[in-house]
């Protein structure tokens, strides 16, 4: 999903460099679309990081509470998955986040009309 996102990303910032006023509604209502597929991978990656925080959280208080080999490495092996999945997660929000710009650049220039963080581009 990573690459998926970051290629389309690049597509419209690429084509808002040279907007052809004829596909802009078409465009518009298509990253709608995109919008909408980002963001149910961004709750789905959201829910599973949460369940391995609980369960990292539950097994670390179970191994403090009565310490044993197979529950220290069970927590380390949640620890171990946990870290990339809030680092995906935080990648996916953030894109997410810059396409809501886009579309507003998008919205404004088919529109005609500026919208708010047309701008912001990249300050996010």
């Amino acid at each position: 999903m990573r690459k998926y996102m970051t290629v389309y990303e690049h597509y419209l910032q690429e084509f808002l460099k040279k907007p052809r006023d004829k596909e802009l509604s078409a465009l518009r209502r298509e990253v709608l679309v995109q919008i909408g597929f980002m963001q149910h991978e961004r709750l789905i990656h959201f829910l599973v990081t949460m369940l391995f925080a609980i369960l990292f959280m539950i097994g670390l208080g179970i191994c403090l509470i009565r310490p044993s080999v197979g529950m220290t490495l069970l927590v380390v092996l949640l620890l171990a998955l946990l870290v990339p999945y809030i680092w995906h997660y935080y990648f996916l929000e953030n894109t997410t986040q810059r396409m809501y710009v886009l579309y507003n650049r998008i919205a404004a220039l088919d529109d005609g009309i500026e919208y708010p963080n047309t701008d912001a581009l990249g300050k996010i």
